[in-house]
């Protein structure tokens, strides 16, 4: 389907009775259609961060001016009679605040079937009983994308965030200079619908707790009941944080390129070709004697991997070149030969089969970097070929220093329902960059690799730093637990924070083994 066949798809689909439009409004059109950023951004070939940055601060340039132009030009058309139907005021006044319809992207993105790719279209089927609405809990009658959910925003009971009235402002004149008449521009943001938790957000600092605020006064102080609504809400809420996290960001998000065959999966429930090099190592043999183990948690392992070089755009393939700092993405390698297992885990995990394996950027510089003259543990990795896109390591870097600031806040003032409402939200967004029903605003498998992978890595330098301090490592699992012997508050700073460490436990391991008493 070309370019301009994509928009007339959405255009087709969209009925006059869909709501009202206003003059030069951008969001309004699109919202008024029942559209959401997602649909727009898959028929003009953008991402919806894109999307929302066109709406909001900036205008896109060239071929994608005139596509988006189009697009505008024939909603606005869809609405061309109604719109003359209402006459336009006499003088220039402060415009009357205009009820507008919900918007499909203001539900959470992770039950919107038409942004589904293959399941694109989806019918909506009616349930002879009624079944749990997956944004509110209360009983729905239709399911769309196999989710029961309401159709109309009208009948969801989730939270809303309270907050003031928006502050009026001047109509703003359409761009182009063609187009049916339309009214003045209606006063403030969109209100949006009850789908989302954040409304009128005061900035990304804030979201977090208006979202807390509105679930408790929902629930009456309950905490249990606040905590669980808020759990269900923490993808759309963390797609919205990430939105407002990228308003006036150098770089844009790609939401859905192109992405080769090794990120695919193989079967439905199957697995694609991408090694995320996870540890679980145990240390075979101990000093002789009895000891004393610690297992260390290190506190917000996902949190802090989001600090990572994320590929910016679509992967493109290059074999044969050396590896390139400025890109990111996932390479085909040899990796080398490991010699210090009995004191330190292989930094690609445990492999049972020997060979080439596809890893991705974080795995790979650690390699590089422990193969280099500071360390000299290991040779090079031999790269074969690789996918990669120009690349930065702050992409999400507001989004992290957000949640991390809601975290510290949160134990501060021992708040467990923002804590884990926080801890939900970054987990569960790393989670779903994959081919999930849960989140399909953003799909990113190779984001959802390099950033798990990175948190592995970070767990293997501490492994590493422990052992360089003199502690004996013993065990290193997953992305948090480390187990070592020895004066561990002298290497590691003990608390909660995301640069701290806890106790996970404490046991006595027997003489010369790794088992524990």
């Amino acid at each position: 389907m070309g370019d301009f066949d994509a928009i007339d798809s959405l255009l087709a689909a969209v009925g006059p009775e869909a709501g009202l439009p206003a003059r030069g409004v951008r969001r309004e059109l699109r919202e008024q259609a029942r559209l959401s950023k997602a649909q727009v951004a898959r028929a003009l070939g953008v991402s919806p961060s894109t999307v929302a940055g066109w709406e909001d601060t900036r205008d896109p340039s060239g071929e994608i001016r005139t596509r988006y132009a189009y697009l505008l030009d024939g909603l606005a058309a869809k609405f061309a009679v109604e719109v003359q139907e209402k006459p336009e005021p006499e003088s220039v006044q402060e415009p009357e605040p205009v009820q507008e319809p919900a918007a499909a992207d203001d539900a959470s993105p992770a039950y919107d079937a038409s942004t589904a790719g293959a399941g694109e279209g989806d019918d909506v089927e009616s349930l002879a009983v009624p079944e749990p609405c997956v944004l509110c809990g209360q009983p729905a009658g239709s399911r769309v994308a196999g989710f029961a959910q309401h159709l109309d925003p009208a009948d969801c009971h989730t939270v809303t965030a309270p907050g003031p009235a928006p502050a009026s402002e001047a109509a703003e004149p359409v761009a182009r200079q063609e187009g049916p008449p339309s009214r003045p521009r209606p006063s403030g943001r969109s209100q949006g619908p009850a789908g989302r938790a954040f409304q009128e957000p005061s900035g990304p600092a804030d979201l977090i707790g208006q979202a807390v605020r509105a679930a408790l006064a929902e629930h009456e102080g309950d905490l249990e009941a606040a905590t669980a609504a808020l759990l269900k809400r923490a993808i759309p809420d963390a797609m919205r944080l990430l939105d407002e996290t990228r308003k006036g960001a150098r770089y844009d998000i790609v939401a859905h390129p192109w992405i080769p065959d090794i990120l695919k999966k193989q079967t439905s429930r199957g697995a694609d070709q991408i090694w995320e090099a996870r540890p679980k190592w145990t240390r075979h043999e101990l000093p002789p004697g009895r000891h004393e183990v610690t297992a260390l948690d290190i506190n917000g392992a996902y949190l802090s991997a989001l600090k990572t070089h994320l590929p910016l755009g679509q992967l493109e393939h290059s074999a044969g070149l050396a590896h390139d700092r400025r890109r990111a993405g996932v390479h085909l390698i040899t990796p080398p030969a490991w010699e210090h297992e009995a004191v330190l885990p292989n930094p690609i995990g445990q492999r049972d089969e020997p060979g080439p394996l596809w890893v991705t950027e974080p795995t790979l510089r650690l390699l590089l970097r422990l193969s280099g003259p500071k360390y000299g543990l290991c040779a090079p990795p031999e790269i074969h070929e690789s996918y990669t896109s120009g690349a930065t390591e702050n992409l999400l870097e507001k989004f992290r220093v957000a949640l991390k600031d809601a975290r510290d806040a949160a134990i501060t003032e021992n708040d467990e329902v923002t804590l884990e409402y926080v801890k939900a939200m970054y987990s569960k967004f790393v989670s779903t960059m994959g081919e999930s029903n849960y989140n399909r605003e953003l799909y990113r498998p190779d984001w959802m690799h390099i950033i798990r992978s990175q948190a592995f890595a970070n767990l293997w330098m501490k492994a590493l730093k422990a052992h360089d301090e003199g502690l004996a490592v013993v065990r290193a699992m997953g992305t948090d637990e480390l187990h070592v012997i020895g004066d561990w508050r002298r290497v590691f700073a003990e608390g909660r924070g995301v640069t701290e460490v806890k106790v996970k436990d404490a046991y006595t391991a027997a003489i010369g083994t790794g088992e524990e008493e």
